[in-house]
């Protein structure tokens, strides 16, 4: 059978065969979480709201934080610096809970790629006395025999 490489081969004095290659299924890479992947869109977009809350609340949290500092200072009071330092930690557990929701979407990605095979469990354990074990293992040992 003739194919469109025999004239290269005769030129180069070599026998050549067409071997068919098989396609070879890729794996998408996840190299960091930016947005979810899930199936359903209210996912995606619900997730991208809260993202966007959570900045504007940290951002706006910062200009207040910045605002009752100079208070503090110009005013010199215990309970302005009360309030900064209640502030400050309000502002960080929000930053906290824009990494929650990192965490809670790749949680949501893991359960939605997560196969249904099942899981062995490898360790055992044997709740009596040793002389009921010695007894389990001889008749064991008698079985086996």
């Amino acid at each position: 059978m003739k194919n469109e490489f025999d004239s290269i081969d005769d030129a180069l004095e070599v026998s050549a065969e067409i071997i068919p290659t098989k396609e070879i299924e890729k794996k998408p890479t996840r190299t960091s979480i930016t947005k979810p992947k899930g199936d359903s869109p209210e996912i995606q977009k619900d997730y991208e709201y809260s993202r966007a809350q959570l900045y504007s609340l940290i951002e706006k949290g910062q200009e207040a934080v910045d605002g009752i500092l100079e208070v503090a200072q110009e005013s010199e009071s215990a309970r302005s610096y009360e309030v900064a330092g209640q502030l400050i930690k309000h502002v960080a557990d929000t930053a906290d809970k824009l990494m929650d929701l990192q965490k809670k979407v790749k949680d949501i990605e893991e359960v939605g790629n997560k196969s249904t095979a099942s899981q062995v469990t490898n360790n055992s354990l044997f709740v009596g006395s040793t002389a009921e074990l010695q007894k389990m293992l001889k008749q064991t040992m008698k079985d086996a025999k």
